[in-house]
């Protein structure tokens, strides 16, 4: 199964967006599914519902910072590398999109209690929101390459 797949699979089981895309991934990380979840958490709606980056960007960020994140700050050159792919990341979700903010791609703002009502009344969740987890997924799995094997 590829990783949009599965990313989608867990999305559909109450995932948030964020939680999907570092369940899928984490574990090849050295990460347990529960870890994964914990800490994916708060990302879901544009980062706790404020509407912000899109939780699927945020975690497929997540699993960048784990793939190629280094442990101490004494490497300028790994930080920049990083940093360089996380921008390919968000520049190519928004080029699919037209944006990589939640309340835009949405169309609604979810920090407000209308905004909020607006996307459960128009099941955004259900019916946007899955594309953009998969396209997440997709970027993410180009970028990453074959588990263990960085690109």
């Amino acid at each position: 199964m590829s990783k949009a797949q599965q990313a989608l699979d867990l999305f559909s089981k109450h995932h948030n967006c964020a939680q999907a895309i570092v369940c899928a991934y984490g574990p090849e990380e050295g990460l347990s599914e529960r870890d994964s979840a914990r800490i994916a958490a708060p990302f879901g709606g544009g980062i706790g519902r404020l509407g912000e980056t899109c939780g699927a960007v945020t975690g497929a960020i997540v699993v960048l910072g784990l793939r190629y994140g280094e442990h101490t700050t004494t490497d300028p050159r790994a930080k920049a590398a990083l940093y360089e792919r996380v921008r390919e990341l968000v520049t190519r979700f928004g080029a699919r999109h037209g944006s990589a903010v939640c309340r835009d791609l949405l169309g609604c703002d979810l920090s407000t209690p209308e905004g909020f009502r607006k996307a459960q009344d128009r099941k955004l969740h259900q019916t946007l929101c899955p594309q953009f987890v998969r396209s997440a997924a997709e970027i993410l799995e180009e970028m990453v390459g074959t588990p263990g094997r960085p690109r």
